[in-house]
């Protein structure tokens, strides 16, 4: 069975920093893809950066690029989310999520596993 579980999140005023962790378990050794989703109050669910295990490949969205880097630790079956430069905007429930394969790597359906998702606040 698959788990995926993240941690790392809190209250952080803006400027600050946070690092996202999320672990998975099962089998993992498929995945072909692990990132992060994150759902405002009152919004949709946005894409917010992925990372290709094969590769090291990393993909961000727009509105995170230059200020959050994703990573992995392969033999670990962990992936981070270093988050720079918070503004009050990035408030969010966080989700883990995880493909086994596929070239669309920016919508929901991409995605296979979810985590169960981590707050995180920042204050202006």
């Amino acid at each position: 069975q698959v788990q995926l579980v993240e941690s790392g999140g809190g209250l952080v005023q803006a400027g600050g920093s946070l690092r996202l962790s999320c672990a998975a378990s099962g089998r993992t050794s498929n995945y072909a893809f692990m990132g992060w989703f994150r759902r405002a109050p009152g919004k949709e669910r946005e894409f917010v950066a992925t990372i290709r295990w094969s590769a090291g490949d990393t993909y961000y969205a727009d509105s995170v690029k230059g200020r959050f880097t994703i990573s992995g630790d392969n033999a670990k079956n962990t992936v981070y989310l270093q988050m720079n430069s918070l503004k009050p905007e990035d408030t969010a429930i966080y989700y883990c999520v995880s493909a086994m394969g596929g070239v669309r790597i920016t919508r929901p359906q991409d995605y296979d596993y979810w985590g169960q998702g981590t707050q995180v606040t920042v204050s202006s």
